[in-house]
Parts: C-alpha cells; structure tokens; sequence
C-alpha cells in the first residue's frame, strides 16, 4: 500500500465533502428549486457502460471528454462492448481525453513517488500508476468530476469547453510528484494503436498524436484508421521530465515515437499545490489542436471554465423544463436528456476544419464574419434512433438536427455514399444497416430545410435503391437484392454477415428498408419526384413478402420465395439482428394499420398485450443479467432498438389505454436510479438512445413512426410530470413555448380521463406535429380507470 499523509487524506476528503453533491434523494421536498443539471446522477448504469457514457466532465456534444478510467486500456474485442468506467470497479488507471463511438486516447494520471508508467491490472493496483478511490470522494455533475486518488493523497477535477480538456491536480507535501502523459496505448473503443508521437517542446507544451485501428473501422473501411492530436499546456514548469516506451523509461528525453509513447513531468509539490493543464484536442492537426486550445481557453481559469460547463448544460437541459412528480422521476428523466445530449460529439476545429473520409482535412464554409456555418460531428450509427434521438433534437434541439445532417452530408460529399455510423468520416456503421436517410427525410418534414434539400434527397434517394459498388461501411449491402425481389431473401450461407448476395439479416432488413423506403418516398413527395415516389412507396410494401399468415409473424423467406422451415420464432441471429421474429413482426411502423388488418385486430391486441405481461416479469427485457443482448431470446426487450416503439401500438388498434399502461409501467421498472440497475441492468445505451426514450415517454409525446409521415403527428401518453414546459427554438418554429399540464397525476392514475388542447376539448390521441411546434398549451387529466370513449 503507498503510503501518504494522513492529514493530506483528511483535507482533502474534508474538502470533497463539502462540495456540492449532486445527489438527486438529497433535496429539499419542494423539487422546483433545483437547477436541471443538479438533478443529473452520471453515476446512473455505469456498470457495464459504454466508453462515452460515463463523462460527466464534458459539455453537451463537445469534442472533449476528459474522464475517469477504470478499464479503458483493455479495449475490447468486438469494438462495442462495455469498457471504460465500471461502477463496480474501485481503482482508476487514469483520465482520458477522447470519448467517442471508436475514438478514444491521450491519458493523463498524476502520482507521487515512484514512477510507474504502465497502468496497471484491476486486480493488483500496485503493479501499475493506477490508483484505490472511494465512491463517497467522488463528485460527478454535468460539467465536472472530481475524485480524490487514494493511494497518492492526490484530487483530481476535470472540466472542459467544446474542444479543451481542463485537469486540476491538487497534492500532497512529496520530493516527487509526478503527471503522466499515457498516449500511444489502446484506450476504449479506440483498437490497437498504429503509431503515435508525443512532445516536451522548448516552449513548455506537451503535444503529439496517436492513431489507432478501431474494430469497426477495420471491419467497415479496412484501409483507413483513426489520429487524435493534442496540445498540453501546464501552468507550472516541471522540475524534471522524460519519456517512456511501456515500462521503458528514458530521463531527460522530450520526444518519443510508437506505440507505447508517452512522457512524465516531475514536480516536488507543498502540501496542497495544484497543476492546472489544459489540454487543446483536434482530429486534424497539432496546429489546430493548439489554435482550438488558444481560440476557447487561454484566459479562462478552471473555476471558470466549470462555471461556463455548468451554465451550458442548465442551459440545454432546461430547454424542457418539468416540475412535480416524483424526484425519482426527475432524476431518471434528466440524466436520460443528459445522456441523449452526450454522446456525438464534435469533430470539426474550431476554424471550420474537419477530418475527411480518405484521411485528408477538410473545410466546412465560413460566414462573413469567419465563422464555421455548421459543425461536424463524431457518431454512432443512427439504428432506432428515430424511436428517441430524432424526436428529441427536432422538438428541443432542432439547430443540432440540421448540423447533424449537414455533418453527414459532407461524408457524402466527400465519399459518395452517407455512413449511418462515423468516426472522423470513417465509415463505422454499426450494425450494417443506414437509416440516415430516413433521418434526412423525417427533418424535411418538420421544417428543419436549412442545407442543401438537393445533395440531401440525392443522397438519401441513392442510399435506398443503389447497390452497385456500394463499400461496406455505407450498409444495407443487401439493398440490391431487396430492390430485385422486393424483400432480402434469407440463405444461411451468411449467417451473422451481409454481402451483395444475401444476408443472415434478411428478414429485418426486409422490414427496415421498407420503412426507411417509405420515409424517402414522403421526402419524394414533397420535391414533386414522382415516379421517385411510386418506385419507393412499392418498396416500402416489402414487409408484406415475409408476413406468414399461418403464423401471423413475419417470418425468412429464401430467393425461391419459400418461408423457412424449422422456425423459432424468438431465435435471434437466423434472419434477424439482435432480435426475433416476434419482435421484429411490430417492425412496420409506416403501416402498422395493414399489420393490424392481417393480424385482427383482437388477435393483434391480444398477443401484444400478452407480450407486455409475460416481459414485465423479465424487467421487459433481460431481467437482472448483466448482458447487452441479454433480451434477445424475449418477446419484447427495451435493451434494444428493434422494438422501442412497439408499447404505443395500441394508440393505432383502438385500446390506446394500454399504451398508457405500458408505457408507464417500462418508465418505473426497466429505467433505475443505480449504479448497476440503470438503463435495464447493463442493457446497450446506444450514445442516448435508450435515456431519449424515456425523456419522450415522460413528455407523453411520441411517434410510433418516427416523424417519417409527410405531415407527421405524435401519440399522446400520460406524462409523468405535473407540468412540462418545451422551449421552441423561433429560428425554426412559430411557437415560444409548448406547455403541458397533468392534472390528478400520480402512480395510481395513469390513464387519461381527457385531454384540452389550447382550451377546447381533444379527443384523440394523435397530435399534429405542427400543433405542438407552433406552440399553446395542453392539459391532460389523469384517472386510475381507463377512458374507453378515446379509441383513436
């Protein structure tokens, strides 16, 4: 055990201790008094998390990341699975500054006394630089963490803007402290490192780079790989430094090549003396690491820097403003929005320039004033997130859905095909699929036009019906024989792969790119692309290929046109992604009124309804396991996104009250309050989407079809707050405001008795989107009994 001052220890904790907590059951009983970001716990799932989960330190959709590591330096196998920060874990290995979908690096980790420049195993601390904590001497908050390193007597704080990292280290009376760069080892999702270089230069800056193979870059663009750079700059002159290869240590050197570099400052420190370092992050270039660096931080102090942090978080999470309720659900509804604006983050400098899909550098447009005209972004794939993601920033954050689309679009520009996921323009699509187009064609539709409508369609039109040459990481490589046949015939000659020539996915492809036809055919439409229209609108018909009517499920089909035999119905993987037939048959959200009519309507009621009662005893997925996929053997699983929308399909087979029903009923069993039970127990936060998901339940607004309608509406539900108030943003809607009060709400009334729109009597549960965006007010009251006279 290292050993450290006790009085060191105890100040510190002295200090940790009286730092604001955000601990969400710590508040006065009148909730409304709390800021927004007061009520975020990041704490929340972070057992089995993904890498950009756990990052409290950063500000909405920021390029920096700094965070704490518990296993970041094991990577992982697949590219996907949980690394990163595990709250069940008690050491930390350091704080990295890049976390995003495949993008991880640049470590720093301070220490005191001997040197050691590996990070160490989780189960033997003192064979590397890692470091004990305890949960009590951490604080985490949107825009700032903090947490006191045990075995060195050493607090550590993090903040950020959009593309600076901030670190302040504060320690203890030593002869030696020290701060280690750890920069050419594998971190998170980033795959093995290629190379890297880091730098002491004459100036007093600590710079470099390192580039990495990602899992999915190697799997989706094979040629290409990934480079973040850096430019430090700490605020107190070392006494010593050198570099390091691994464990290979080499004093006085200030310039290291190859995987395994990094370098080490050393200090001898007073009781209680800070280092601040502040660390500039590009995708491009040293330079535009330092320019970033220089442009948003030079005179900003770390206090200052949290206190701008803080603010712009308030500020975007309280653009939905709730009150009333249960403090459990405002903790749950706010750390979901937290994560929805978390994740995909910004890739392009702050002088417009951004990494290019064949590894060049680019050059978004600047206004007159030199000012970028939109930004690009770092992101996951966009499978399911028209169920959460979309809806959200289209009702709250609807600037971010236009630079979204922008950002995509200069992948296609530059490419030639959109990438449904990409990290700095690679093509890392995820699951093998793209659905940006439909993303595309839903933001048309609600007014967000502000880039090029012509690039859009194109692109959007070519990523449903083109399969000639089309690479690997733009998906749906199958959409040629989709085109042909009208469906993606199933042969287990491709089983858990898609290619040209078939797909072990068939059968949910099939059912996607019927959806995502139709959403273009809307987008068609409104440009008067007529014979366009009619060509996609009988693609989005493809669905009905698979639809056994002797099983009433959709169900493989090979090129013969024969089902096939020997059907599990809730295997997954045999025609199916991460899903099965019975719940992938739901997957027709553009036409779910002729599911419903092929079904019956009791029939169809009846077996959904069921579905809901036998998975509420499953947690409505994968129980307590701690597994990602651990649902997909279910008839329903919230883990995933196959079927996120399936609970508000009874507002379209006239019981619209079990939606309200089950929707609540996922809200208060599937989401926690924990560390280990938060999103599901382990279940797969893609970058948001599951935290979206509720934030849209909790409103009781929500779209089975993902704004794909050329005039689209929501679903009501019963919201589970007594007021609810959404910011309109005017750039791009009437309204200042939609309002939406809950009368007799509590856990006991969760069906709506009946609803007034704007003063005057409502009785449906389909809203037009136009209704809620020019703004007004709706008031819904509450009843434990359900209302049988709304139906529709």
């Amino acid at each position: 055990m290292r050993a450290i001052s006790i009085l060191t220890l105890s100040i510190l904790i002295i200090l940790t201790s009286c730092s604001t907590s955000n601990s969400p059951f710590k508040s006065p009983s009148d909730n409304s008094s709390k800021s927004p970001s007061e009520w975020v716990d990041p704490m929340i799932g972070t057992a089995h998390s993904r890498w950009f989960f756990f990052t409290p330190a950063a500000i909405p959709f920021g390029m920096a990341k700094p965070a704490p590591s518990t296993d970041g330096h094991l990577g992982n196998a697949d590219g996907w699975q949980a690394v990163g920060y595990d709250y069940r874990h008690t050491s930390i290995e350091g704080f990295a500054n890049f976390h995003e979908f495949q993008v991880g690096g640049v470590v720093l980790m301070p220490t005191v006394g001997e040197l050691k420049t590996v990070p160490g195993d989780l189960d033997n601390v003192e064979s590397g630089y890692r470091s004990n904590f305890n949960k009590e001497d951490e604080i985490a908050t949107p825009g700032y963490y903090s947490v006191l390193l045990k075995d060195y007597g050493v607090k550590a704080e993090l903040t950020s803007t959009e593309r600076v990292a901030f670190h302040r280290y504060t320690f203890p009376e030593s002869e030696q402290s020290n701060i280690i760069f750890d920069i050419g080892n594998q971190q998170g999702e980033s795959g093995p490192v290629k190379d890297a270089q880091v730098t002491y230069t004459e100036d007093g800056r600590i710079e470099g780079f390192v580039t990495t193979f990602p899992a999915y870059i190697k799997k989706y663009q094979e040629d290409a790989d990934l480079t973040m750079y850096f430019s430090a700059v700490p605020d107190v002159k070392p006494d010593a430094w050198g570099t390091f290869i691994k464990g290979d240590v080499k004093p006085g050197s200030r310039n290291e090549e190859g995987i395994g570099a990094g370098l080490y400052l050393i200090y001898k420190t007073e009781e209680g003396s800070s280092i601040n370092i502040k660390v500039g992050l590009s995708y491009t270039s040293v330079e535009n690491a330092r320019l970033n660096l220089e442009s948003e931080a030079k005179e900003i102090s770390f206090d200052k820097a949290r206190e701008n942090a803080v603010s712009m978080w308030n500020g975007y999470l309280g653009r939905i403003k709730v009150e009333g309720g249960t403090d459990e659900d405002i903790t749950k509804f706010y750390t979901g929005l937290y994560h929805a604006l978390l994740g995909r983050g910004v890739a392009s400098d702050i002088n417009g320039a951004y990494p290019k899909n064949d590894g060049g550098v680019g050059q978004i447009p600047l206004d007159d004033h030199g000012v970028p005209l939109f930004k690009h972004y770092n992101t996951d794939a966009i499978w399911g997130a028209f169920w959460n993601l979309t809806q959200l920033w289209s009702l709250a954050y609807p600037e971010y859905y236009a630079d979204w689309i922008q950002s995509q679009l200069l992948v296609y520009k530059d490419a030639g095909w959109l990438g449904d996921g990409i990290a700095n323009s690679r093509y890392v699509s995820g699951v093998g699929t793209n659905f940006v187009s439909l993303a595309i064609a839903a933001a048309y539709n609600v007014g967000i036009r502000n880039f090029d409508v012509e690039t859009g369609y194109e692109a959007a039109l070519k990523n449903e019906i083109s399969g000639d040459n089309r690479p690997e990481g733009a998906g749906k490589l199958d959409v040629g024989l989709f085109v042909k046949y009208g469906y993606s015939p199933y042969s287990e000659n491709y089983h858990m792969q898609s290619t040209p020539q078939g797909s072990g996915f068939s059968a949910s492809h099939t059912m996607e790119y019927a959806f995502s036809s139709f959403a273009v055919a809307q987008f068609a439409k409104h440009l008067g692309k007529t014979d366009d229209y009619n060509k996609l609108m009988e693609l989005s018909n493809g669905w009905k290929h698979l639809f056994d009517s002797e099983t009433k499920l959709i169900r493989p089909k090979d090129e013969d046109g024969k089902f096939l035999e020997d059907f599990d119905s809730l295997a997954p993987w045999i025609g199916f992604q991460e899903g099965n037939a019975v719940q992938y048959t739901y997957y027709v959200p553009h036409q779910i009124d002729e599911l419903i009519s092929l079904v019956g309507v009791d029939e169809f009621n009846e077996r959904l309804d069921q579905s809901f009662e036998i998975s509420s005893e499953n947690i409505f997925g994968g129980g307590e396991t701690i597994d990602a996929f651990a649902g997909l053997h279910t008839m329903y699983n919230h883990g995933n996104q196959p079927n996120l929308h399936i609970s508000w399909l009874f507002n379209f087979s006239e019981k619209p009250w079990l939606s309200q029903k089950w929707v609540r009923a996922i809200c208060d069993e599937f989401y926690g309050t924990e560390g280990i039970h938060g999103y599901g127990f382990g279940q797969d936060e893609d970058q948001g989407q599951l935290g979206a998901w509720y934030v849209m339940a909790a409103l009781g607004l929500f779209d089975v079809k993902g704004l794909t309608e050329i005039d689209p509406s929501f679903q009501i539900g019963s919201p589970l707050f007594d007021k609810i108030t959404i910011e309109l943003n005017k750039d791009y809607y009437k309204g200042d405001s939609f309002v939406i009060e809950t009368q007799n709400n509590s856990k006991d009334n969760i069906y709506i008795e009946s609803i007034n729109l704007n003063g005057e009597e409502y009785n449906s549960v389909h809203l037009d989107y136009a209704k809620v965006v020019n703004g007004g007010k709706m008031i819904i009251t509450l009843s434990n009994k359900p209302n049988y006279n709304i139906t529709e």
